[in-house]
This record gives C-alpha cells, structure tokens and sequence, in this order.
C-alpha cells in the first residue's frame, strides 16, 4: 500500500502537507510525532473517516479513495483507536459482529453462531470473558481488547493500531504484541502508533517521522537510535527537554491537603498522605492499584467511607467535586475524553466551565472577560488553536490536555491533582506539561502527581507514595528516591522506604 503527495486541511490548520507512506506486507510499521503532527489525520485519509484534499493512495495496485469506514473495511482495512468506539450498552458478542451478524431464517439473528464465532475470536487473545455479558461490565482494558479482537477479525490485509495500548497493562500489551508477531508472520501489514518508545522498538520493523504535517523521513528501526527519533519528532536538541529539575522544598511549608485513614468502599484501604504548598507528591503503583481512586476521593467524586480529609487546617467534608472546587482544589482526570472535555463546546467555553461552576449560575461571566481568560491561558500555555472559538475536539490530544490544565488555573487553585496529565500525547508535549507542573509548583501551588510512566514521577516528584493492592505500601522521600525502591515496593519487596 502506498499513499503518495497527501494533503489534508482544515479550518485555519495545514494537518498534512505533500505527505508520502509505504506500508510493505508482512512488517508492523510505526508512524512516529508529536501531537499534531499529523499521525491520526495521516490514518483517518486512509479509512474514510476525512477526505484528503488531494495525493494518491495505491491499494493491492489500484487507485482507492475510501468514502467512508465501512468501505475501508470492505477493502480489507481496520483500525483500533486510543478511545474504544464500541458500543457499552450492548454485549461482547454483538459489539464484534455488528452490521455483520450471522443470520438464519431470512431476518433473524443466529445468536448460538454468533456467541460461537466471538468465543473462537477471543481466544486468538487467550481472553476468557463471557460474550453475552454487556461490554461495560467489563474494565476499560478488556473493552479495549475487544476492539482489537474484532478489528483483527474483519480485516483481511491492513491493521491500524492508534495508541492501543493506552489502557492495556505490561502482561496485556505483550499478549497483543504476540498476536501482532502472529498476524506479522502471516502476511498482513500492520500500521503501530504510540507514544511509548520501549514499544516502537520492541514491535517494529519500519518508522516513519511526521513533523508539523510533513514526512521528516522514513527508517528501519535498527538503524535509528532512540535519541535521533526523538530529536527529528521534535525538531530540537532532545537535552533541551529533558533538563528539567524538581523544585526544592522550602521549609515551613503549610499543609494543603491532609487525608488521615481515608477508605472508599471496594477502593482505597486506611490511606494516609500530606501534601503541602510547593510539593509535588507523586503516586507509584500498578494499574488498579488505587492511585486514581485516591484521586477521585480527594476530589470528592468517590465517597470517603472511613477517615478524614482536613484541607488549610479545616476538617472538610467532600461530599461533592464543586465542594472540592469551592475549597480551591483543582482535578485533571485520567480520561480526557470522557471525564475532561466537552468536545462539540469551544476552547473558551471549555476553559471557563470550572470557574462558571465555582461562581454558580447566577454570577455569569461575561463575554468579554471569557474571552480574556480563555486568550490569557492560550497564549500562557501555548494552545495550538487558530482563536478561542475552535470547538476542543478538534484539537490534538496534547492541545486538549492543556486547556483542561488552563480551567483549572483560571480558579487559581490551592492544590492541582493530575492524573495521567501526559497520557496518549507526544514527548515534546510530555515535557511541556511537566514544565509547567515545576513552574506551578515552584509559585507555591501543591501538585499531586499519577503517571502509569514510572521515569515521570521520578523526574518530578519531591516525595512519592507507592500503591498496591489499593493500599499504601510505601512513601519515599527526597534523596531517597530512585526507580529500584519504588519498583521493589511495588512487587511487595519486604523493605518499605519511610524516610
């Protein structure tokens, strides 16, 4: 397959730009930039989803222009996105055969086929889960499984993975790197992007480098090393984004936020922690390990059961998050998507909703000042957005994160939880982010900090408290932080760090 010269515009943005891709049978190919780069975009000209504005894409040698997905597919093209777009309410076995059910008797649906052939497609996964169960009783990591499953099981020639990894643990992304190994040796081309490095190189043979729209080049992987893919993703030196140094802990510090033996039922067991003014306290653990539920409590989403939370000195009850708001804390979610943008709604009316719900209805902001605000964190936080008006979801991910990051200091908030803040976008955005996290920190502001990747709480994180099994297991602090420690307690090691 071979797309040649593509050009993709939008509103007031050049998403692709003269771009050329060669996919080869038989290899897994990752497409490699920062976001906005035009990785997605580059994906959704091949499967329908947008109309390329002009170029050529050759398929099995002929001129194809899908016009829609269910056409890309028929031409034996699928793709598994970072967001799983199946269908909650309806059950496994009819989210893998929708639109192409086994019928019997003319009109009715073969049910007992059906629930068959999703059985047999699961267990190419070596995944055991009941088909006739609605996929939301299930966690984000099996839905996301079950998108791969029926991609794999409709597609024929070419597989396109976009950030599938996102919601999968270590022994899930490497149960589906087998299938990929399995389907690579069988002849079928495989287009991979992530944002996780280890991964590129661990899974694939070929990497392309997009940049602001445009092909920077095309590689085989053993022949790029780690540090020249990132320098040619960003365009800079890659020490210039990496240098970043955690702030100091000055002394005398208030405490923000104290939680002493807090439990949420089924969650979080006798948790203790202190966060104070100019610290960033990280959070180590494991998927499930309670970190994000020791968000949501603190935030007042997930009730406290047992214990107490005292924020500035004063016991309070988080009966709700605007009781959270109004006591000046502030929460990022883990998913973006669904707990964190209100994607058909502007980058303005999404950066005011925090602070328009801490003033209640009846104190309207008014234009002019949204405007102010939503023009102010813009330009602070460099929102790649042609004006304040372009609706969210339309923006990269990277973009999406920081105006959620730009709501909540427009409540200039006390105290910032960020959970997975630098999940699902590129590394010069990673590094953004987390150099504004240092510079909130340093004016004082306390920072909760929960990454899945372990090198980012290290880098920032003054103190970190390492969760398993939903409980506190260990708080290292200072100079006694390093990745050994974190991961021993994480695997259950005997010595817990309590310095």
């Amino acid at each position: 397959m071979q797309m040649s010269d593509i050009e993709m515009n939008f509103p007031g943005v050049r998403a692709l730009r003269e771009v050329d891709f060669t996919l080869r049978k038989g290899e897994v190919h990752c497409i490699m930039g920062e976001n906005g780069a035009g990785k997605s975009t580059l994906i959704k000209c091949l499967t329908g989803v947008y109309q390329m504005d002009s170029g050529t894409i050759l398929f099995d040698g002929n001129k194809i222009r899908p016009q829609s997905v269910s056409e890309s597919m028929k031409l034996g093209i699928s793709s598994v996105y970072q967001e799983v777009n199946l269908c909650p309410n309806l059950t496994v076995s009819e989210n893998l055969f929708i639109g192409r059910q086994p019928m019997k008797a003319g009109a009715l649906v073969d049910w007992p086929k059906m629930n068959r052939l999703s059985q047999k497609a699961l267990e190419r996964f070596n995944l055991n889960v009941n088909v006739t169960r609605n996929l939301d009783s299930y966690s984000v990591a099996v839905q996301q499984m079950v998108a791969i499953v029926r991609a794999v099981d409709v597609s024929a020639k070419v597989l396109i993975f976009d950030e599938p990894t996102s919601s999968l643990d270590k022994d899930e992304v490497e149960r589906l790197f087998d299938v990929i190994r399995k389907l690579k040796s069988e002849g079928m081309a495989i287009i991979f992007i992530t944002h996780f490095l280890d991964q590129v190189y661990q899974i694939s043979d070929r990497i392309t480098v997009l940049r602001n729209g445009e092909l920077v080049g095309e590689y085989l992987t053993e022949d790029l090393p780690r540090i020249d893919l990132v320098t040619k993703m960003v365009g800079r030196d890659f020490d210039q984004i990496t240098s970043l140094q955690k702030v100091a802990l000055a002394e005398g510090r208030d405490v923000v936020i104290e939680a002493s033996d807090i439990s949420v039922d089924a969650s979080i067991s006798h948790m203790d922690l202190t966060l104070r003014e100019g610290e960033i306290l990280g959070f180590a653990g494991l998927l499930g390990s309670g970190r994000s539920e020791t968000a949501r409590a603190l935030f007042g989403i997930d009730k406290i059961s047992s214990g107490a939370i005292s924020i500035k000195g004063g016991a309070v009850h988080l009966k709700s998050p605007i009781t959270a708001i109004k006591n000046k804390i502030a929460f990022c979610p883990e998913d973006r998507k669904r707990d964190g943008i209100i994607a058909d709604l502007t980058v303005r009316e999404n950066i005011i909703l925090a602070l328009q719900g801490r003033m209640g209805m009846f104190q309207y902001i008014s234009r002019k000042k949204q405007n102010e605000i939503a023009n102010k964190y813009i330009e602070l936080l460099g929102i790649a957005t042609p004006d304040a008006e372009k609706k969210i979801g339309e923006l990269s991910g990277g973009n999406q994160q920081k105006v959620i990051l730009a709501r909540w200091l427009a409540t200039e908030p006390d105290a910032l939880i960020l959970d997975e803040p630098t999940r699902g976008i590129d590394v010069g955005a990673k590094a953004e982010i987390m150099k504004l996290t240092l510079e909130l920190c340093e004016k004082g502001m306390a920072v909760a900090f929960i990454s899945s990747e372990l090198e980012e709480v290290v880098k920032l994180s003054n103190n970190i408290i390492v969760m398993r099994d939903r409980k506190k297991v260990a708080e290292i602090k200072g100079k006694d932080i390093d990745q050994d420690r974190i991961l021993e307690a994480i695997a259950g090691g005997d010595k817990e760090w309590q310095s």
